[in-house]
């Protein structure tokens, strides 16, 4: 595949993924002009509504947990250059990502309904707040990496990636995984709780506390007796809690 193809590609991917991820900020926060969100879709009985959302929570979680791993990684870049495996990894999720939007089956019924109006839009700051820390988080390793960018343009250009390092700033320093807590407090911090918005928020926290313990596996195993050291001072996604004994 030539250096244009692959940086042309990474570009559409990057695109893809950043769209469905703005239509994610949107499908939670179950926005009126959305054609779809958590509480406006396809229609079902609550079981079988439960069911199909559950499998749709497990495909994210699998897509995205697997393709992941190294071994995953090995065996899809015999097939395409290495420089596009993270880009297809990103394109892979819009994809899943879309799915859910496409076929999750709201589940009626509230949990909790916030009346007053100081407390809900306290509820909405911790919804953007949860967002804006998930963004910068992107940024605050490398962004144009984690998204696929910056391997693409290395390959393009002929430049010779540089060895990752540990480091730790801002969010790093109160947790491990600054961009789970992003996606923790934005699924969380919602002034009315459905059944089926709850279903999602406790779905992905569960994938979020799964997640992080392969994901640590492949940090260990690169980062060694620091990233150890890291594990037991900070916690993993809420501040004070995940640290390891």
């Amino acid at each position: 595949m030539g250096r244009v193809i692959v940086m042309a590609v990474s570009l559409i991917c990057y695109a893809a993924f950043f769209a469905s991820f703005v239509y994610l900020v949107g499908w939670v926060g179950g926005f009126d002009f959305m054609p779809t969100h958590v509480d406006k879709g396809l229609a079902a009985p609550p079981l079988t509504a439960a069911l199909i959302d559950t499998g749709l929570i497990a495909l994210f979680g699998i897509q995205h947990s697997v393709m992941a791993r190294k071994g995953f990684k090995a065996g899809l870049t015999k097939l395409i250059p290495a420089a596009s495996e993270r880009s297809i990894y990103c394109l892979v999720t819009a994809l899943v990502l879309a799915m859910i939007f496409s076929f999750w089956h709201p589940i009626e019924g509230l949990i909790w309904s916030v009346g007053n109006d100081t407390a809900r839009m306290v509820i909405w700051g911790l919804f953007w707040l949860g967002w804006t820390i998930l963004f910068i988080s992107t940024w605050l390793l490398n962004h144009f990496e984690l998204f696929g960018l910056q391997q693409a343009w290395h390959h393009f250009t002929g430049k010779t990636a540089v060895p990752s390092r540990m480091r730790t700033p801002f969010f790093y320093k109160m947790v491990r995984h600054p961009i789970y807590t992003g996606f923790f407090i934005a699924f969380w911090a919602a002034p009315d709780m459905t059944y089926g918005h709850l279903l999602a928020a406790t779905g992905f926290t569960i994938y979020i506390m799964i997640g992080i313990t392969y994901e640590e596996r492949d940090l260990q195993a690169v980062f060694g007796e620091q990233y150890a050291e890291y594990r037991k001072r900070v916690g993993a996604f809420i501040p004070g809690i995940g640290k390891a004994s």
